[in-house]
């Protein structure tokens, strides 16, 4: 839900900063208050077009931060995550700044994003519907996810039953598509990969092979520095009258004083095991001065060696491992291409026993989504019947399903299925049924919309809906039946609804009055929440415009204590 929006120098708001609860949130005032502004702020909060004729007259400036609190699960989590943007506690900070030039800077969580990044994380937060805007249940495009998501308890688990095959059936295709390459192009990269394949066998290398050779060449390079250090070292220690004859000395002087105390035998232990082990130290550096021998023909042979690796690292990797790795790769390409016959035999038979396995959930999933279009189809009827609109037919169309390729040899399968769904309607009895997104706009529309959010507004999982005066042109019992189905869709979401109708203001868990005010020459619009005097006050000037009289008073009354009983 939105829990907080701060607005500052945004059109006639000079600073505002809002509290919102849960359920039915309506916004009320006289006409220029400022009660649409607020929604614009939001709507450009989400990622709406901004303009410079948003920043207050004299500002640098607008700002508009908005608190959204969001549970496990939500589809903001997950876009939050692909972009990178760490949601700790449920909250999420929308930003926004439009300075005077018009140019935006967006914010998630403190992190600078993109407006496209800030629209589709907004898009999971709030569903802004107006009577002048295309909304998400306008686009067809929407549609068929709609109703998967009306139908998910079974859709769901079918239409990933049908992707993992599809994943199948991509990797098929694309196998046989890199084999159904020209032959020319084939020859031309079989030339390539048997060149590179003959080059890196050629050099027959061996895993850790450049670690040794680098580690003699380090001998080599260093032997004069190697042998001298190794000489100096065995003459100090086994030189006449040199390191090992001073200890023997000790050892021998200690071995008499042991005889006379016997006290001194661990120390005497102490020396003799040092004199061994330097013993021992002195006979290992006398064999590496053998085996030490300086050859120049040696050290050239290392070097030409390691040029030849590293030409053939530049080519085909980082190190010997990934060489060999890449040469193993190009074997197996080499094979399939020179026996390319047998292997795109072997892929069409794949690929054609995927085919049927990927038609066969493409059938179960249109078969599953055409039932629950029959469950949707009464649903929404029943909805349109509440809303006074019995004569108006509605129908989920299958332009295109799993039967509609029945033995057909190519099949234009996607990601989602084979279906193509696009809602139909006819508000006028005779009329013909047309697609949602072409009928008239008015009233009517407002009515269809309701029914259609409130039976989408419960598989959606958008934290917050925003009505714009969707109850223009309506009045009397069809403007309570509006009113009932707002307070609905709040059981589910927050809503957030600018009404002119007492009866939907009426419906509110929460009255916002908006109103307009100068302070030092200037406008700037204010927000108070209404307390229930103050909420028959403003339902009575709704229903009979300046002069509040005693039966507007009580009427107003009535309207209050017929929402409780409804609620």
């Amino acid at each position: 839900m939105l829990q907080e929006l701060s607005i500052k120098n945004f059109a006639i708001i000079d600073q505002l900063s809002l509290s919102f609860e849960n359920g039915l949130t309506v916004l009320t005032g006289e006409t220029g208050a400022g009660k649409s502004i607020i929604i614009d702020a939001i709507q450009l909060l989400t990622g709406g077009r901004g303009s410079s004729e948003y920043v207050r007259h004299g500002e640098a400036r607008a700002e508009i931060e908005g608190l959204f609190l969001i549970g496990e699960g939500h589809p903001c989590m997950e876009r939050a995550r692909e972009f990178g943007i760490e949601v700790e506690e449920g909250m999420v900070v929308l930003r926004r700044d439009i300075s005077k030039t018009g140019k935006s800077i967006c914010r998630i969580n403190g992190k600078l994003v993109t407006i496209s990044i800030l629209r589709e994380i907004g898009a999971t937060l709030i569903d802004i519907h107006s009577q002048h805007e295309t909304q998400e249940l306008l686009n067809e495009a929407f549609h068929l996810p709609l109703l998967d998501q009306y139908g998910q308890e079974e859709i769901e688990a079918a239409l990933a039953n049908y992707r993992d095959v599809y994943k199948q059936y991509e990797t098929a295709s694309s196998r046989l598509k890199r084999m159904n390459e020209n032959d020319q192009q084939l020859a031309h990269r079989l030339d390539l990969i048997q060149f590179q394949s003959h080059e890196i066998q050629q050099a027959e290398l061996k895993l850790g092979e450049d670690e040794e050779l680098i580690e003699e060449k380090r001998k080599l390079t260093n032997f004069e520095r190697l042998f001298e250090s190794l000489h100096t070292s065995y003459e100090a220690l086994q030189g006449e009258q040199h390191g090992l004859d001073w200890i023997g000395l000790v050892m021998g002087q200690l071995e008499t004083a042991a005889e006379a105390d016997a006290s001194l035998a661990p120390l005497l232990e102490s020396v003799q095991g040092c004199y061994y082990t330097l013993e021992d130290a002195a006979h290992s550096i006398r064999d590496q001065l053998d085996t030490l021998e300086f050859n120049p023909e040696r050290l050239n042979q290392i070097e030409d060696r390691l040029d030849e690796i590293n030409q053939l690292k530049r080519k085909y990797g980082n190190t010997i491992g990934e060489i060999l790795e890449y040469s193993a790769k190009i074997e197996e390409e080499i094979e399939s291409i020179t026996n390319r016959d047998q292997h795109m035999d072997k892929l069409q038979k794949e690929l054609k026993m995927v085919e049927r396995d990927l038609y066969l959930e493409a059938k179960q999933l249109s078969d599953l989504r055409k039932k629950w279009a029959d469950r949707l189809t009464k649903n929404i009827h029943a909805e349109l019947k509440q809303l006074y609109m019995d004569k108006t037919k509605f129908e989920v169309r299958f332009h295109a399903s799993a039967d509609s390729f029945f033995e057909q040899e190519e099949i234009p399968f996607r990601n989602d299925g084979l279906d193509h769904v696009e809602f139909y309607i006819s508000t006028n009895p005779g009329e013909p049924l047309k697609p949602l997104a072409k009928t008239a706009s008015g009233g009517e529309l407002s009515r269809v919309m309701l029914a259609l959010k409130t039976i989408f507004s419960k598989h959606q999982g958008i934290t917050s809906i925003i009505f714009d005066e969707v109850d223009t042109g309506v009045s009397g019992r069809v403007a309570q039946a509006i009113a009932e189905k707002i307070y609905r869709i709040s059981v589910h979401s927050q809503v957030l609804c600018i009404t002119h109708l007492p009866q939907v203001a009426a419906m509110a868990d929460t009255h916002l009055f908006i109103m307009k005010e100068m302070q030092k020459g200037r406008t700037r619009t204010k927000v108070k929440v209404l307390n229930q005097e103050e909420k028959i006050k403003e339902i009575g000037r709704m229903i009979s415009g300046v002069e509040m009289t005693d039966l507007t008073r009580q009427h107003a009354k009535e309207l209050l204590e017929l929402a409780e009983m409804i609620k």
